[in-house]
């Protein structure tokens, strides 16, 4: 940890004293009564109940079955790959697209592991065992190594295929052990599509969509955290400090661009938070984004002008992924950032309301979003 210390400090061209690292700022109260989520939630904290967790399973529900519309987004070797989604995709042909559907299954796995007692838990519990048995899995591996789609998917759904492992794997159950056991074959070719691509990927993406490379190392070393695969979690440490430990002023104000679902900078800021030391990363975003630390600090909720837009409705993503970063290192580092939760409350609280009774172009996958910042929200990191 010294070496990463001097050498941050180094590239950075730093002087800062090692005591400064552990210093605790003085924390100022946030008032954020004005934006509590007990109108939202119903409760006292950003905290699912029962009722809202039953509301958040209809929408995977309601979509993990359902093959049309679809965005197959594959890649044609001659007319014999022209098939319905359901032959291509056996496991995940809902949803409209094939990363929609994998996340939507992680939000029924989600919640049937936090509220055991759903009104259709027998009905979860069938579907996912219908979805991911041995036979569609093995369909899905087959598709990901024909010679023409082997970067499909990549890497958003590579990572969000590593987060519906991870909850599968995390489940102490029969069921979960059964799933768990049927999605290997996937899982372990994602590891394997991870650690093939990243020592060839030179520079990193940074973009607000899809292909946010911080955002896929972030999963992926969650993944690898969970079941201390420590290779994997290494390669994408390693990485990611290649990619990002340079970094400076993180330009935040030229976003949100008109599709995000992903913060750039926020996104970066989540990955180093989770592979750099307690010691190093306050030294790092000090210089990232300094701005962070200011207790009067806010961004502005995006703002979706039309709901039945597949790709503007994508700004209540943008709401829900800035949340969970901010939630985040709220949780890691309460002494200089817990103020941040009151600005991540804000952006929950803006895009909660909309995802019940939802256009289709936003209910099949926002529901998965929201579920995951408010797991972060109560997370301990």
């Amino acid at each position: 940890m010294s070496l990463l210390l001097i050498f941050l400090i180094g590239c950075k061209g730093e002087e800062r004293n090692k005591a400064d690292i552990n210093k605790n700022e003085e924390s100022d109260s946030v008032n954020n009564s004005d934006i509590s989520m007990d109108s939202i939630l119903g409760t006292e904290s950003v905290e699912l109940n029962l009722d809202q967790a039953n509301k958040l399973a209809a929408l995977p529900l309601a979509c993990i079955n359902t093959e049309y519309p679809n965005k197959l987004g594959q890649t044609l070797g001659s007319k014999q790959d022209l098939k319905t989604p359901k032959e291509l995709h056996p496991a995940f042909y809902g949803c409209f697209d094939w990363h929609s559907s994998v996340h939507a299954h992680w939000t029924l796995v989600k919640l049937l592991k936090q509220f055991p007692k759903l009104e259709k838990a027998e009905e979860i519990k069938a579907k996912l065992e219908e979805s991911l048995s041995k036979e569609n899995i093995a369909a899905e591996v087959k598709y990901f190594k024909t010679e023409n789609n082997k970067d499909y998917e990549r890497t958003y759904g590579w990572a969000w295929l590593l987060k519906l492992a991870q909850e599968l794997q995390t489940w102490d159950s029969d069921l979960g052990n059964e799933l768990a056991g049927n999605l290997k074959p996937l899982t372990d070719l994602m590891v394997a599509n991870f650690t093939e691509f990243l020592p060839k990927l030179i520079y990193p993406i940074r973009v607000g969509e899809h292909t946010n490379t911080a955002f896929a190392l972030s999963f992926a070393y969650d993944y690898a955290e969970a079941v201390e695969n420590s290779e994997f979690q290494e390669l994408i440490s390693v990485r990611a400090k290649e990619f990002y430990l340079k970094d400076d002023n993180c330009p935040v104000t030229w976003e949100p661009s008109g599709f995000d679902f992903l913060s750039p900078c926020l996104q970066e800021i989540d990955i180093m938070r989770k592979v750099l030391p307690n010691a190093a990363f306050p030294l790092w975003i000090e210089d990232f984004m300094p701005e962070l630390k200011n207790k009067d600090f806010d961004m502005a909720v995006g703002e979706v002008s039309d709901r039945t837009d597949g790709k503007l409705v994508h700004l209540d993503g943008l709401n829900f992924s800035r949340a969970w970063v901010l939630y985040g290192l709220a949780n890691k580092y309460p002494d200089k950032y817990s103020h941040l939760r009151a600005v991540a409350d804000r952006h929950v609280s803006k895009s909660f309301p909309n995802l019940v009774g939802d256009s289709y172009e936003g209910g099949h996958w926002l529901g998965s979003f929201a579920l995951y910042a408010l797991q972060e929200s109560k997370a301990q990191k």
